[in-house]
């Protein structure tokens, strides 16, 4: 209930308001620049190879753009590039010595790695867009049967230089729009961006469904669909909110006559703490390899076919990365060692374990068990629902992938809109109170 109430304080608040509506309007901006395609490109002929794909590499891009890839969008790249940039980084941030010194330098160590991840993203996107600009002019009459049409009328070096420009641009701004969410709105905004393609596709696919299935609707297959989908969000909703609370207690310190310390209070550790980002960046990494096998890269043909989306190879890969980036995340996101410090210096104390070292390993211990359970969660969320609406025949578009995605943004995003909700439920009580007890002084 108090969710629900603090919601009413969103028209009280115009810092908090500002910041829903920018946020809006970045993601309509986003959403406007899905219908500009790229020069010289016949969508019909590029939608229907996509939609022809649907296992495919072609139909995971599709997904993680919002539908850019089958519309021929100058976003068909998505944000793709950005997140692989991110996950190198990071990674190399393990194993080299400089980056980790830029970590430990605060916010401003943090805004020279996020440039870094920019530059390393149009590095990447250029690559993704001089294959994209290939793929595309190999979109021929093989591709759709006899009597179709090229999906590019005039291929050259003129509609490769364009399609390159026109698709690293499109990066660009989407890194921009997200940049701009994440420091003036509401949320993550590439999480956000992703979340909002998804989302657009939901009234389209509903739609499609129906008109397939003219005059031949199956009640038992909607009533599955309908049991499959509350089910995934009941149990993200439920584990999205559990967190273990580890006990901390403040010792008594006197300064002059006043008394301080003697609280009691916890360390919440999250039962997901990596959020979305373990099957973001594990979608994004398994679809790699048929990226550089489109690159030509020897060897990434055999893997792009050995793992085939909804196959169980897919699948055992898919879980193995989910956890790993879960593991991963928690671990360069959750500094024990620093949370030990830091408590050390408040001279606060875990009960029945000594401050600094052990403390920190008390934490680790803790964490690494609770972050065991919720990647195995995130996992079995994102690959059962596919699972059974494969093993059923049930004709479900959106994996529990898509319904993790789309559930954990939500979820985060309320909970920024709570936060900054009951920080105007301080301020103005803290003001009543002053402003009654003025009154009592007069």
């Amino acid at each position: 209930m108090s969710l629900f109430a603090n919601w009413g304080n969103i028209g009280k608040l115009p810092e908090l308001r500002r910041r829903i509506i920018f946020t809006l309007v970045m993601l309509g901006a986003y959403r406007m620049g899905m219908f500009v395609m790229i020069p010289g490109v016949d969508r019909k002929v590029v939608g229907e190879v996509v939609r022809n794909n649907s296992s495919g590499f072609q139909s995971l891009m599709n997904l993680l753009s919002g539908g850019a890839v089958e519309r021929a969008s100058v976003f068909t790249l998505s944000i793709t590039p950005y997140i692989t940039a991110s996950i190198m980084l990071q990674l190399l941030g393990m194993v080299f010595k400089p980056l980790e010194e830029l970590r430990k330098e605060g916010e401003a160590g943090y805004r020279k790695i996020n440039q870094y991840t920019r530059y390393g993203a149009l590095l990447i996107a250029f690559g993704y867009a001089v294959n994209k600009a290939r793929e595309l002019e190999a979109m021929t009459q093989s591709d759709l049967g006899a009597g179709s049409r090229h999906a590019v009328g005039d291929p050259g070096w003129g509609f490769r230089i364009t399609t390159v420009i026109t698709l690293v641009t499109g990066v660009a701004i989407m890194m921009w729009i997200g940049e701009q969410i994440t420091e003036r709105g509401i949320g993550n905004g590439t999480s956000l961006l992703i979340f909002a393609g998804i989302v657009d596709g939901v009234p389209n696919a509903v739609f499609q469904y129906f008109q397939t299935k003219k005059g031949d609707l199956q009640p038992l297959n909607l009533a599955l669909i309908g049991a499959v989908v509350l089910a995934t969000v009941a149990v993200i909703v439920f584990f999205e909110r559990g967190q273990r609370r580890i006990p901390i207690y403040y010792a008594r310190r006197t300064v002059g006559r006043r008394v301080y310390g003697g609280q009691e209070s916890y360390l919440p550790i999250r039962v997901n703490t990596a959020g979305t980002i373990g099957p973001i960046f594990a979608s994004s990494l398994i679809a790699f390899p048929g990226q550089l096998a489109a690159w030509g890269v020897p060897g990434m043909a055999a893997v792009q076919n050995a793992v085939q989306r909804g196959d169980w190879a897919f699948n055992t890969v898919y879980i193995a990365l989910i956890v790993f980036f879960c593991f991963f995340y928690t671990a360069v996101t959750f500094q024990t060692v620093d949370v030990a410090d830091s408590l050390k210096k408040q001279q606060a104390f875990i009960p029945s374990v000594r401050q600094g070292k052990s403390t920190a390993e008390y934490i680790d211990f803790v964490l690494t068990r609770v972050t065991a359970g919720g990647a195995l969660y995130v996992a079995a969320v994102c690959v059962i629902p596919t699972v059974l609406s494969q093993s059923l025949r049930i004709p479900f578009q959106w994996g529990g992938t898509s319904i993790m995605i789309v559930v954990g943004v939500a979820l985060d995003t309320v909970n920024q809109i709570e936060a900054q909700s009951k920080q105007y439920d301080g301020v103005t009580s803290g003001a009543n109170r002053a402003r009654i007890s003025g009154r009592r002084a007069g």
